[in-house]
């Protein structure tokens, strides 16, 4: 199974994986503007959610009814969809795991808010562990601090490629992202949740040159462009 990774800026990915398109995290142009895609010329059949924020989920919404994809969350993200008409959904919660099409996906903890943009309880947040059918491991960490836990994802696991926020202030920043990335056993990362606003202005050479040092490769990403595993 082929499976290519393109980033679309901030927290935002589109994963082939196979005959599945995945997006995780929909915040696309315009509301994002560092994305290259608007929500019209992007296709998905699954689009997974970390949580609740608008920076996450401003696009989940019209991307769901369009595409009637299947979309994957929390339980509290789900049922704040479904009241509202988009039911083809999957709930999960962290430390619960699923075998979809496309592979195995486990929630996982992650320490931050999920508050709604329309004032709901998105729940918990939460990362996404993703076993893909060709046996490639891919951590989307999800808007976090640097928690102990992640160190049980590297002992489990290796990890091919880790997606870790950056962006400091709102999520851990280089420093502890590198800590991160040792903790979950990471082969790559990819740097995102910076550069998007001026809070989370980050240099991703310097973080690039973090991990270096400590043996871990790094892959820094401009929006529309991907990587193959």
């Amino acid at each position: 199974m082929d499976l290519s990774i393109k980033f679309l800026g901030h927290a935002t990915f589109h994963v082939q994986a196979g005959e599945d398109s995945i997006v995780i995290d929909p915040f696309l142009a315009p509301s994002n503007p560092a994305c290259p895609v608007t929500q019209e010329e992007l296709e998905a059949n699954y689009i997974l959610v970390t949580h609740g924020h608008h920076d996450h989920v401003s696009d989940l919404k019209d991307l769901a009814r369009r595409t009637g994809a299947k979309v994957v969350s929390n339980y509290e993200i789900c049922d704040w969809l479904s009241r509202d008409g988009i039911t083809n959904v999957h709930a999960m919660h962290i430390g619960g795991s699923h075998i979809f099409s496309f592979g195995t996906l486990k929630l996982t903890a992650a320490v931050h808010g999920s508050l709604l943009p329309d004032g709901s309880c998105g729940g918990a947040a939460t990362g996404l562990l993703l076993h893909f059918r060709n046996d490639r491991v891919v951590y989307h960490a999800g808007d976090t601090g640097l928690t102990y836990d992640m160190r049980l994802i590297g002992e489990k696991t290796s990890v091919d490629l880790a997606l870790l926020p950056i962006g400091d202030n709102f999520t851990m920043g280089p420093e502890d992202a590198v800590v991160a990335a040792q903790f979950v056993n990471a082969e790559k990362v990819v740097p995102m949740h910076y550069n998007t606003f001026p809070l989370v202005d980050q240099d991703p050479d310097k973080f690039a040159e973090l991990l270096k040092a400590e043996g871990i490769d790094c892959e820094i990403m401009n929006p529309g462009e991907e990587l193959t595993l």
